[in-house]
């Protein structure tokens, strides 16, 4: 009886070794089977980021209330802040797309910039804005900002379908009670006294006699646009007889550009032009020297950038006897001009941007030539001529100059005080670009 359950134990043993033989050949499968690479699921793409293109900018600068140049206006004479009213500013975009973003300057502001709210739209007329298209803009999601001193601050991408050639409308309130500090020479600019911001129609707007703090709009592109900055003084700001023409030769450059397709993609031409600037020494604005990486390199997508500048260094000075009491008023030789020139050239270079470098425009007859300043400028454009790091070399001069006397602008591109050119003048230099090197 005592050996009953040793026989039934040993029969269950048997019975259970193969079965736990073929579980451990089961589990070790499994285990292979397991280690084997399995196909994951398909995971989304990530969304892409936008690449960015300007489409319209402007040049910053610092406000005051006096002129620093003769010939330019002046601005109020006493200091002037915002007292609450809304402002909107206008501006052509030549890209198309479907978002947008603005940027906003603080760049020469002495305290914070408190941004209350801002909004965007496609411009309708007399400064209204197409209901349907107006929104409001946003900054890391929250309706307003504070930029400090010194900085800029873009706004959250904004889904608007622009066709290229529209006109966009971005208004903002600031703070009550913040001195002006960062303007710039470009746009229509108009104002209401009360806040407006997510307001179509403006119906008691006035126009500002100051472009204020929105420096930039970008599109976000699919296709590579070219993105041309024109950097320079009033010659490329547009102006004639010291009042701001109606077209500049970036603007009929533009147009030019708009006519032909060489390119997929679109054009942009960049007006970064501040009248009365100089490339080596500050005044109106800061000096070319260091303002280009910001506003010719800095902008989203460059290309491009066309060159024009120098004339003031050669023509504003004191006489002989006082040229001693400040640099700023000591012409520049065409030697140091060559020199601050061949920086530009050779930062765009760094950055992989083209350039294209113009000659210095006559002006015998201007308040500030003279036969030796005539000489330099004949040397700087020796220099300019001559220049086998750029792309191209665009004769400005040979394209204004009166051929009975080649120090002088032709009369008929003459605005009248024998340095800026007339509108007829500043269509020559936007004919003068060979549109081809805008185009690789």
């Amino acid at each position: 009886m005592r050996k009953l359950p040793r026989l039934r134990t040993n029969l269950l043993t048997r019975r259970r070794f193969p079965q736990a033989g073929l579980a451990r050949r089961a589990i070790l499968g499994l285990l292979a089977i397991l280690a084997l690479p399995l196909p994951l699921p398909a995971r989304p793409e990530p969304a892409q980021a936008p690449r960015w293109a300007a489409s319209w900018a402007a040049a910053p600068l610092d406000y005051v209330p006096a002129p620093l140049f003769p010939g330019l206006p002046a601005l109020p004479a006493r200091p002037q802040r915002f007292e609450g009213q809304s402002l909107r500013q206008l501006m052509v975009s030549p890209l198309g797309g479907e978002r947008v973003r603005v940027r906003f300057s603080n760049l020469f502001g002495r305290r914070p910039l408190r941004l209350l709210e801002a909004s965007v739209g496609l411009a309708a007329d007399a400064g209204a804005v197409a209901p349907a298209t107006l929104q409001r803009l946003r900054f890391g999601g929250r309706n307003g900002v504070t930029i400090a001193p010194g900085r800029e601050a873009w706004s959250d991408a904004a889904a608007l379908a622009i066709p290229p050639g529209r006109t966009v409308a971005v208004s903002y309130q600031v703070e009550a009670g913040t001195p002006f500090g960062t303007v710039h020479p470009l746009g229509a600019t108009v104002m209401t006294p009360d806040a407006a911001v997510m307001r179509a129609a403006w119906p008691a707007a006035t126009p500002s006699p100051v472009a204020h703090i929105v420096t930039g709009l970008d599109v976000a592109v699919q296709a590579t646009p070219r993105v041309v900055v024109a950097f320079g003084d009033s010659i490329t700001q547009g102006t004639g007889n010291g009042e701001v023409a109606p077209a500049s030769y970036p603007d009929r450059l533009a147009q030019r550009l708009r006519e032909q397709t060489l390119v997929r993609g679109g054009f942009a031409v960049i007006n970064a032009g501040i009248g009365g600037n100089r490339l080596l020494v500050d005044g109106s604005g800061p000096r070319g020297l260091d303002r280009f990486r910001r506003d010719a390199l800095g902008q989203s997508g460059v290309t491009h950038v066309l060159i024009l500048i120098g004339i003031n260094d050669l023509g504003v000075s004191l006489p002989a006897a006082m040229q001693g009491l400040s640099p700023a008023f000591r012409p520049a030789s065409s030697e140091q001009l060559a020199a601050g020139l061949q920086q530009l050239i050779a930062q765009a270079r760094e950055r992989g941007v083209k350039v294209l470098l113009g000659t210095i425009t006559p002006f015998k007859g201007a308040g500030y030539w003279s036969e030796e300043k005539e000489l330099r400028r004949q040397a700087l454009n020796r220099w300019i001529r001559g220049r086998q790091d750029v792309d191209a070399v665009v004769d400005f001069d040979r394209a204004l100059r009166d051929a009975a006397d080649p120090a002088a602008l032709d009369p008929r591109y003459d605005s009248g005080d024998h340095l800026h050119p007339g509108p007829a003048g500043y269509a020559a230099m936007g004919d003068a670009v060979d549109l081809r090197e805008l185009s690789e």
